[in-house]
């Protein structure tokens, strides 16, 4: 989508905007002032024909199939090399993240190192999504797509990768700070990392997913943030979604028990505000209703008899431990 870039000095709020709509400045683009604006979208890039390919990589359709809940214990080997390749790209694709640098250069590097490793970024003609990561900055919840915006000092990046390799998913995220970054929006990133593994370690064989949801809500609620609900966790495998559904916040129906050999996403939104949103008109990018900033952090995990096994975590990943545990 393109967008005119605002000039230095802005117009007064009953001038003519700025953007040459003929409305005055008060009725157009003033409300947006430091909200995140779409840039310019590059066409989808192909992938090599050596790089094997999900079954909607061309088509953009997906037709979903009824598949085990319960991965079987090859199915859980390659699970964990996708994710440690999906953890491999979102570590140094965070890496990245600094005042200058476009959502589009991170995704460009994002697409080619996924093909480096010989795996078809998951994203890319998912429903149509046109790139190869999500990039959600600021007020962004998530699917944000990767533009020709460039990131400001005290800017908050959300970078959410998955990678399609040996027949599975890996899926994995993380808000990263741009430059000096203020300490409100430094605590969100923070407790909404916490959030996560609060919900991974309540992850029990036998236990119901709803005690993953109210062990991240009751985490934020100390902090008087919000948990979005419209997105949640789900499960993974062999396809990119399948019909495991994990909450964020508590809900008694929620009652699916978790048992080894499960493997899902754990992937809190937390807002310093409403968790109502909005949705652009590019039919991806979800942002809050009020502007405030939110923040996410995902990781891929396996249910054993035990502590769960982070798969997209360890040693090298953006969120390797729980920061309590490091």
């Amino acid at each position: 989508m393109a967008t005119a870039t605002a000039p230095t000095t802005l117009p007064q709020a009953n001038e003519p905007c700025w953007c040459g709509s003929g409305r005055k400045y008060k009725r157009c683009h003033k409300k947006l002032e430091g909200r995140v604006l779409p840039g310019d979208v590059s066409p989808m890039r192909s992938v090599p024909d050596h790089i094997a390919r999900p079954p909607y990589a061309d088509t953009g359709e997906y037709e979903p199939w009824d598949e085990s809940r319960v991965k079987s214990p090859e199915i859980i080997e390659a699970m964990r090399h996708s994710g440690k390749v999906a953890s491999t790209v979102l570590s140094e694709a965070g890496a990245m993240v600094a005042p200058g640098i476009t959502t589009e250069e991170i995704d460009i590097f994002v697409h080619e190192r996924f093909i480096e490793l010989g795996a078809y970024p998951s994203t890319i003609n998912y429903h149509g999504y046109p790139k190869a990561c999500c990039t959600s900055v600021n007020e962004v919840i998530c699917h944000g797509i990767p533009d020709s915006r460039v990131l400001l000092d005290g800017d908050i990046c959300n970078i959410d990768v998955t990678g399609w390799t040996g027949g599975v998913h890996g899926d994995t995220n993380a808000t990263f700070f741009v430059g000096d970054v203020d300490p409100e929006s430094r605590q969100l990133v923070e407790v909404t990392e916490e959030c996560m593994w609060h919900g991974i370690e309540a992850a029990k064989a036998g236990r119901p997913l709803s005690d993953i949801g109210r062990a991240i809500e009751d985490h934020a609620k100390q902090y008087k943030y919000g948990v979005v609900r419209a997105f949640v966790g789900h499960g993974i495998g062999e396809q990119f979604h399948t019909d495991v559904q994990v909450l964020h916040y508590y809900d008694s129906r929620a009652s699916v028990i978790m048992r080894p050999g499960m493997t899902f996403t754990i992937e809190p939104m937390i807002t310093l505000g409403t968790i109502n949103y909005k949705i652009w008109d590019d039919d991806w990018t979800a942002v809050t209703s009020d502007g405030k900033r939110t923040a996410q952090f995902e990781h891929t995990l396996l249910v054993t008899d035990s502590e769960p096994e982070v798969l997209t975590g360890g040693e090298g990943a953006a969120s390797p431990f729980a920061p309590w545990n490091r």
